[in-house]
């Protein structure tokens, strides 16, 4: 399985230099599925994050760009369309909604078999719901519950560690390294913070941080 588990999309040359990697092939003979429906919850200005991860894509000049949003569309319209794909780039929001929509569609029983051939890019949420487990912050479950569109507990699990995004950003002052090492004791595995600028190539089993910016591992 080749996954690119990203805090914020393809933030800098040596994450998109990552992706070149697994990919081996040149973009430009690649087609990108863009699953934007973790953020179908949220609200707010998207220009600087869903926008901009589109902006990326376009300009990494890749055959096409499609987007799927598999809560939108029954299984045998996603399902045709996720089949053409090469990568596919999953996008931030709501991690718990994420992972609603990834069971609920069906998708979670399908995408171990289309990732033997593809690529999957995770940002923020979209990387979350690989971990082992979903556990995340408090208000994005009560965004959930008040829409009855929640899903607690089990991850996607492809990998047998955890990662928490967005490592003293600006836009989510909480993820300091002091909080995050609080969360530990929720966990029964490894856990990687990653700032923005940071990522985690993994190609079947080796794993690589990705950086230009500022990471760390906890161990359990």
């Amino acid at each position: 399985m080749k996954l690119l588990l990203t805090s914020a999309g393809l933030a800098n040359k040596s994450i998109i230099k990552a992706l070149q990697e697994l990919v081996k092939k040149p973009f430009s003979e690649l087609k990108v599925t863009f699953v934007p429906t973790a953020s179908n919850i949220e609200e707010g200005d998207k220009k600087d994050w869903l926008i901009k991860d589109l902006e990326i894509l376009k300009d990494l000049k890749f055959s096409s760009i499609d987007i799927v949003d598999v809560s939108a569309v029954p299984k045998e319209v996603w399902l045709k369309r996720l089949k053409e794909a090469d990568i596919f780039f999953v996008e931030g929001g709501n991690t718990y909604h994420l992972m609603y929509w990834f069971d609920k569609s069906g998708l979670s029983k399908v995408l171990p078999d289309l990732l033997k051939t593809r690529v999957y890019i995770g940002v923020s949420a979209g990387t979350m719901v690989v971990n082992p487990t979903v556990v995340h912050w408090y208000k994005e479950k009560i965004v959930c519950q008040k829409i009855n569109k929640t899903s607690f507990g089990k991850g996607l699990s492809y990998v047998n560690f955890m990662v928490e995004p967005h490592l003293n950003s600006s836009w989510f002052p909480e993820m300091t390294l002091e909080n995050i090492e609080k969360k530990l004791k929720d966990y029964p595995y490894p856990l990687y913070a990653l700032d923005d600028e940071s990522a985690i190539k993994v190609d079947g089993d080796k794993i690589e941080v990705i950086s230009e910016g500022v990471w760390k591992k906890f161990e359990k």
